[in-house]
């Protein structure tokens, strides 16, 4: 249950973060109504809260977010924008996301 639960926080925290910045590009580079702004800005702190939730220390977490939000950011590029990653997009991507299945998951001797 606690790997569900950890994954869940990271999909979660990913969802609010890119979901938050993408509203904000969308008022500001695109124009939309300041509303879109707004509920950005919302999505964005509650996103600042999710990590809390989190049982590891700070600097892991949000390293080992950066990971996640990698292959999250990818997705929502491909679906959403409608650009699909190519190869390298998907090697790099699983690579990185290795890497934070082996910070959050390592057993610890401390």
């Amino acid at each position: 249950m606690p790997v569900i639960k950890t994954l869940l926080y990271f999909f979660l925290a990913g969802l609010l973060e890119i979901s938050g910045g993408y509203l904000i590009w969308l008022w500001v580079r695109e124009g939309k109504p300041i509303t879109f702004g707004i509920i950005g800005a919302l999505l964005l702190t509650l996103y600042g809260v999710v990590p809390t939730l989190q049982s590891a220390n700070f600097g892991r977490i949000y390293a080992a977010y950066g990971g996640a939000f990698v292959l999250l950011s990818l997705l929502w590029g491909w679906g959403i924008d409608k650009i699909p990653p190519d190869r390298f997009d998907w090697l790099g991507a699983w690579i990185i996301f290795l890497g934070v299945l082996v910070m959050i998951f390592a057993p610890r001797t401390y």
